[in-house]
């Protein structure tokens, strides 16, 4: 049999899928496991969302649809952009997809020639990199440390600049880290795009889960030469609890948006219909459920915070936006645990579910291989018992 693709091999499977996986494997044979891996909110999607999706059943909405969405929707992405960020947009700058990751693939399938560097701050999201390098580019990190927020510096971003630099993936509010940059932080990142012409993924899927009154600022809003050069990339996923429903979005120059619009037109063409028409409800109707959620994800951040820094060994910084914590293992490395010598978060991971009964996920494929992240996307009562677990499979 003749090989298989090259390209599709180097692919390695997401951590974070793998990690669920083994949890809910042991969950079906009746352990009892907690986990705090998937990164999707325990919120059942709002009432009038599901209605809407119900509603369009029921109208006969079913059909196929336009590749980069239906009308409606897409006008209802302008004007939430428009109340929330304070960005102009057009509908025929939105691409709508199946989720955002998929518009993340779309925009790197859109922008990169074989061989173009893309520089990406780690920790990221584990999908980036896989994605990069699927669409031919080469990912080209910058390491950042808790002592620094887990955010480059002016210094760091200049010197992995190269003659092969195309673009900067910018994730903001961050996964994993829960970090957030500021407006004068953005402004840096902008001069610096600008000055080398480099092209900018800016994904703010998180930017309804902020916490301590902090303002959010969008990387677009900081001017036509910003948003020239910017795919944004959003979605209805976390905010509103739909994950499953695999809505995402895209807000790009036209020029970008329709090739984007090409490449899912041979690729999966338009998103679930019935999908769509609930994420039209879910941008245009009663936001009154984001805040609760907010709020919730707030107190959970709070609570989870206080307590991994009182328990030995381990750390973390308060996440200042998104679902997760980013807890520090370098105490616990070479150390046994378990019987397991802890070379790095995969070791830690896999015994700590395996003993501790407790899944998170380990953050070697998040250029972090020191580091294991916790969602908090769970009820207080398994934040507290995961907590009581690790505490006691530390002491242990």
């Amino acid at each position: 049999m003749k090989a298989l693709s090259a390209v599709a091999e180097a692919v390695q499977a997401s951590t974070t899928l793998a990690i669920d996986a083994m949890y809910k494997k042991m969950q079906a044979e009746g352990i009892n496991v907690i986990g705090f891996g998937a990164g999707e909110p325990d919120f059942n999607t709002p009432e009038h969302i599901k209605e809407a999706g119900i509603r369009a059943i029921c109208e006969n909405k079913t059909r196929y649809t336009q590749t980069v969405g239906i009308q409606e929707l897409r006008e209802a992405v302008c004007r939430r952009l428009q109340e929330d960020c304070g960005i102009a947009y057009q509908p025929n700058q939105i691409v709508v997809s199946s989720g955002a990751k998929h518009n993340l693939y779309a925009a790197l399938r859109t922008l990169i020639n074989p061989g173009d560097e893309v520089i990406l701050p780690a920790p990221y999201w584990v999908s980036y990199y896989e994605l990069i390098k699927i669409a031919g580019g080469v990912p080209v990190e910058i390491q950042t440390t808790a002592e620094q927020g887990f955010k480059m510096s002016e210094a760091q971003l200049r010197n992995a600049i190269t003659a092969k630099t195309k673009l900067l993936i910018l994730n903001n509010p961050s996964n994993p880290t829960g970090m957030i940059y500021d407006e004068e932080a953005l402004r840096m990142v902008a001069q610096i795009c600008v000055e080398h012409d480099l092209y900018v993924i800016a994904d703010e899927i998180y930017y309804g889960l902020v916490y301590d009154q902090k303002p959010f600022c969008s990387f677009v809003s900081l001017g036509e030469n910003i948003k020239e050069r910017t795919i944004l990339i959003n979605g209805v996923s976390k905010s509103y609890a739909m994950t499953g429903w695999r809505i995402g979005y895209a807000a790009a120059p036209e020029p970008i948006a329709k090739v984007m619009a090409n490449y899912l037109s041979h690729t999966t063409s338009a998103p679930s219909s019935v999908s769509q028409w609930a994420a039209v409800e879910a941008l245009s109707g009663d936001q009154a459920g984001i805040e609760a959620m907010r709020q919730a994800f707030e107190e959970r951040r709070n609570y989870i915070y206080e307590r991994m820094n009182q328990i030995p060994l381990v750390s973390c910084i308060k996440p200042e936006g998104a679902f997760y914590a980013m807890m520090n293992l370098d105490q616990l490395i070479g150390k046994t645990i378990g019987g397991v010598v802890i070379q790095n978060s995969d070791d830690f991971a896999q015994v700590f579910l395996e003993k501790g009964l407790v899944a998170v996920v380990p953050c070697t494929g998040f250029g972090a291989p020191n580091y294991v992240r916790w969602s908090y996307a769970t009820s207080m009562q398994n934040i507290t018992e995961g907590l009581d677990r690790l505490e006691r499979f530390l002491a242990e």
